[in-house]
Protein backbone atom coordinates (compact mmCIF):
# COMPACT_ATOMS: atom_id res chain seq x y z
CA UNK A 1 0.00 0.00 0.00
CA UNK A 2 1.90 3.10 -1.21
CA UNK A 3 1.75 6.26 0.88
CA UNK A 4 2.96 9.43 -0.85
CA UNK A 5 3.40 12.70 1.04
CA UNK A 6 3.77 15.95 -0.92
CA UNK A 7 4.83 19.18 0.79
CA UNK A 8 3.98 22.38 -1.07
CA UNK A 9 3.92 26.06 -0.21
CA UNK A 10 0.45 27.36 0.60
CA UNK A 11 -0.13 29.38 -2.57
CA UNK A 12 -3.70 29.38 -3.83
CA UNK A 13 -3.63 25.69 -4.71
CA UNK A 14 -7.21 25.12 -5.84
CA UNK A 15 -9.21 22.01 -5.16
CA UNK A 16 -9.03 21.22 -8.88
CA UNK A 17 -5.22 21.52 -8.92
CA UNK A 18 -4.97 19.26 -5.87
CA UNK A 19 -7.19 16.69 -7.58
CA UNK A 20 -5.01 16.85 -10.70
CA UNK A 21 -1.88 16.37 -8.58
CA UNK A 22 -3.42 13.41 -6.76
CA UNK A 23 -4.52 11.84 -10.05
CA UNK A 24 -1.09 12.25 -11.71
CA UNK A 25 0.79 10.89 -8.69
CA UNK A 26 -1.59 7.92 -8.47
CA UNK A 27 -1.11 7.23 -12.19
CA UNK A 28 2.69 7.32 -11.76
CA UNK A 29 2.59 4.95 -8.77
CA UNK A 30 0.30 2.59 -10.70
CA UNK A 31 2.48 2.70 -13.81
CA UNK A 32 5.94 2.56 -12.25
CA UNK A 33 5.31 0.40 -9.19
CA UNK A 34 2.39 -1.63 -10.60
CA UNK A 35 0.27 -0.84 -7.55
CA UNK A 36 -3.51 -0.74 -7.25
CA UNK A 37 -4.61 2.93 -7.30
CA UNK A 38 -7.39 2.07 -4.83
CA UNK A 39 -4.70 1.22 -2.27
CA UNK A 40 -2.55 4.29 -2.95
CA UNK A 41 -2.74 7.14 -0.44
CA UNK A 42 -1.68 10.71 -1.30
CA UNK A 43 -1.27 13.39 1.37
CA UNK A 44 -0.79 17.05 0.43
CA UNK A 45 0.67 19.25 3.17
CA UNK A 46 0.42 22.98 2.57
CA UNK A 47 3.15 24.84 4.41
CA UNK A 48 3.18 28.54 5.22
CA UNK A 49 6.00 30.63 3.69
CA UNK A 50 7.34 31.46 7.17
CA UNK A 51 7.74 27.73 7.88
CA UNK A 52 9.76 26.89 4.74
CA UNK A 53 13.46 27.64 4.55
CA UNK A 54 15.55 27.91 1.39
CA UNK A 55 19.00 29.39 0.77
CA UNK A 56 19.45 30.23 4.47
CA UNK A 57 16.23 32.24 4.73
CA UNK A 58 12.47 31.94 5.04
CA UNK A 59 10.60 31.81 1.76
CA UNK A 60 8.43 34.69 2.99
CA UNK A 61 11.52 36.90 3.33
CA UNK A 62 12.85 35.77 -0.03
CA UNK A 63 9.52 36.65 -1.69
CA UNK A 64 9.79 40.14 -0.19
CA UNK A 65 13.12 40.39 -2.04
CA UNK A 66 11.52 39.37 -5.35
CA UNK A 67 11.95 35.58 -5.21
CA UNK A 68 9.20 33.80 -7.13
CA UNK A 69 8.01 30.22 -6.91
CA UNK A 70 6.31 30.43 -10.30
CA UNK A 71 7.78 28.70 -13.35
CA UNK A 72 9.50 31.12 -15.68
Amino acid sequence: MPFVKVDVLRENLSREKKQQLIRKISEAVTSVLNKDPHLTHIIINEIEDDNWGYACDQVSALKEQGFSTEKK
